[in-house]
């Protein structure tokens, strides 16, 4: 085997192969032939990749290795760790964009050769984009050596990025990374990046220059719409690369980039910066930011801050390196507008009008996905400006559902992964746009300019849910709706109660598995969670509520083609061992299948749906299907069971899944909509709006 070459994991192999590590375990105790363990660990080996591969091609079990999974294994597996490898592919994909008639002739070389021509290439690249590297820039040029182990991955992804583009190479291989390490990032959902991006820029204010002054991955500077110039300070070094190199590649020549590396708080990278916006998701409940050494610095304006407000430093931070009326959005944890530690700070921040608004967010809108945490819009005062004498107070945390809307038509509910982002935009731009607007009334769920002199009490507090009114419920008339459609909900699962039950002698039926079925194209089985584009997806919340597809596509997704449900389509999750199977209807038909699903697909000829799919709900048949790893339950659709059945007798068994599916949904329905009127008769009870008689 090569020195250094490329090693894979029994994972990995499973998932080039499209088996399950089952599978893998079998043909190492069955093949003397199956390459020997190079690395890992007696529990977790892992193999030389281009021996897997060669033994896979050999046996007829994988005609051609995809071109995206063999550049994507070749980078988990590289000998210097996934995140060194990475930077070099981006350093690679910037050549490959910027000098594309340079390429050829660099790869017509040997590896060594390839190596050493390609780091003075590449230096040359990173100097014309960010500077020379004595600057300070984030990103430097890998030496030959270096290099070296990692010619065989920058080969393969210049072949992919030839097909798919560079930019969206490297958003792929960043992607798969951050997804298998996500305790290892804070991540900035592109939702709210785009949404913190609108609310720096209007029409009259535009933001050219951009600062991120805790850029993690770049999700919020990437989210900037027409930038003249970009600058980053990030204090991992490994972050501040990937974030350098994915600017560039999301940016033309035309828009400047700095990226620095360095703590900002201690070290600031760019002093002398007065931005048009700043945009910043910072570190939450630091202890260790300096306070004690940065007592007397003069970014502290507004009041020095307490050891445990390390998130008004960083407000202090971006309001120093803005304009006269540039803006300022930053992520902050709820606890930021209440703690009474802050209040002479955030007294300050209103008296003199740099505060503009705070806007709750729903809980899952960003890590920690249980808080809901807020949005702080920030402008720097101006010598002809006077202070605003109101703050902008938007609360989104708790979007109100239609209680007219059948389980099908449920308004997603909140939590990761289940926002609606497009909703939520709305709500905020539109109160944000209007702030100035002096008809601007209360409205309920939305937002309210607050008088500053309202706010300046002992406390301070700028917690949205304490000034805005509750979430509408739409008064008594609402609830009489609401009581009527429950009694009528309660009276359709008297209706659909299963008839009394028949005693029986257990079957004996021949049974066969789904993965027989699939091997005899009795049903097809497919993977969701990849693919880029419009229109829904529909989300393992959205099978386990019954409810509309929830989801969207990502515009920075593989470029794959989703995979679209069909009516008669079975969706079963994948995490969590329930016993749970959505058959698709003609409502549902056309969205993305969404991460952590798969889908079988019956031929109708040989399998009716519901048959399949109410087999697939028992218990028993879902617990000999399950493995078990340390965190979650894991389940394989192939190797739950049928009985073999003609369809006549299929048929008579779906009919009566689907009554009891029909049953189902009435009780959930009837559950929130008993939920709704009891909470609706408690606030109408102590506001006054519903007499108690």
């Amino acid at each position: 085997m090569p020195e250094n070459s490329t090693e894979v994991t029994a994972a990995g192999i499973a998932r080039l192969a499209g088996v399950g590590r089952a599978a893998v375990s079998n043909w190492r105790r069955r093949h003397a032939d199956f390459p020997k363990p190079v690395g890992g660990t007696e529990t977790s080996p892992s193999f030389a990749l281009s021996e897997v591969e060669q033994w896979l091609r050999d046996q007829g079990k994988l005609a051609e290795v995809p071109l995206r999974e063999r550049v994507w294994q070749h980078l988990a597996g590289h000998p210097a760790g996934p995140v060194p490898a990475l930077v070099h592919t981006g350093c690679a994909l910037l050549l490959l964009r910027t000098s594309p008639h340079a390429w050829p002739e660099i790869t017509a070389a040997s590896d060594e050769g390839m190596a050493g021509v390609l780091s003075l290439a590449v230096d040359k690249a990173l100097t014309a984009r960010f500077g020379p590297a004595e600057a300070g820039r984030a990103v430097h040029a890998p030496s030959p050596a270096e290099l070296l182990p990692s010619v065989p991955l920058l080969r393969a992804a210049a072949e992919l990025a030839a097909g798919t583009g560079a930019q969206e190479t490297f958003e792929f291989l960043l992607g798969r990374q951050l997804d298998a390490n996500p305790r290892q990032y804070t991540l900035t959902p592109p939702g709210l990046a785009e949404l913190m991006a609108a609310l720096a820029e209007t029409s009259e204010r535009p933001a050219r220059t951009v600062l991120d002054p805790a850029a993690g991955t770049g999700a919020l500077l990437r989210a900037v719409g027409r930038p003249a110039a970009l600058y980053a300070q990030e204090a991992d070094p490994d972050l501040a690369a990937l974030t350098a190199l994915r600017l560039a590649l999301h940016t033309d020549t035309g828009c400047a980039l700095a990226a620095r590396t360095a703590d900002t708080l201690r070290a600031d990278a760019f002093p002398q910066l007065a931005a048009d916006a700043v945009l910043c998701h910072p570190p939450f409940n630091e202890r260790n930011w300096g306070h004690d050494e940065l007592a007397y610095d003069p970014r502290w304006e507004y009041g020095f801050p307490a050891r445990t407000e390390s998130e008004l430093a960083w407000v202090q931070h971006a309001l120093a390196h803005l304009r006269e009326g540039g803006t300022a959005v930053l992520l902050m944890p709820p606890a930021a507008a209440s703690r009474r530690s802050g209040r002479r700070i955030r007294a300050d921040l209103l008296r003199r009008g740099a505060l503009r608004a705070v806007i709750a967010l729903p809980a899952g809108a960003a890590p920690p996905y249980g808080i809901p945490l807020h949005l702080w819009v920030l402008r720097k005062p101006g010598s002809g400006r006077h202070p605003s004498p109101e703050l902008l107070l938007v609360d989104t945390a708790e979007p109100a559902e239609s209680p007219s809307a059948g389980p099908a038509q449920a308004a997603p509910a909140g939590g990761r992964d289940r926002l609606d982002w497009q909703a939520v935009h709305r709500a905020v731009l539109d109160a944000w746009q209007s702030f100035e607007d002096p008809d601007l009334a209360a409205r309920p769920g939305a937002g309210r300019a607050v008088p500053v002199i309202e706010l300046l009490d002992d406390d301070v507090d700028l917690a949205p849910a304490r000034h805005l009114p509750p979430a509408a419920t739409g008064g008594p008339a609402e609830l009489i709706r609401v009581r009527e459609r429950l009694t009528e909900t309660l009276g359709l699962t008297g209706t659909l109660t299963p008839p009394a039950v028949t005693p029986s002698d257990p079957a004996h039926w021949p049974l066969t598995t789904v993965g027989e079925l699939a091997r005899a194209g009795a049903l097809q089985l497919r993977t969701g969670g990849s693919g880029t584009g419009q229109g829904p997806v529909l989300t393992e919340h959205d099978v386990l509520g019954s409810a509309a597809p929830s989801g969207s596509l990502p515009a920075d997704g593989p470029p794959e083609e989703p995979v679209l449900v069909e009516p008669g389509d079975v969706v079963v999750p994948v995490l969590g061992g329930g016993s749970v199977a959505r058959v698709i209807d003609d409502a549902t038909a056309g969205a993305a299948l969404g991460r952590n699903l798969q889908l079988l697909r019956p031929d109708p000829a040989a399998l009716d749906p519901w048959f399949l799919a109410g087999f697939l709900r028992g218990t028993a048949n879902n617990r000999q299907a399950s493995s078990y790893a340390s965190t979650a339950t894991r389940l394989d659709a192939r190797r739950l069971q049928l009985p073999r059945l003609p369809l006549a007798e299929q048929r008579r068994y779906g009919q009566r899944f689907r009554a009891l599916a029909e049953f189902e949904d009435a009780l959930r329905l009837a559950g929130r909509l008993g939920g709704q009127l009891v909470q609706g008769m408690y606030d109408g009870l102590t506001d006054g709006t519903v007499a108690p008689g």
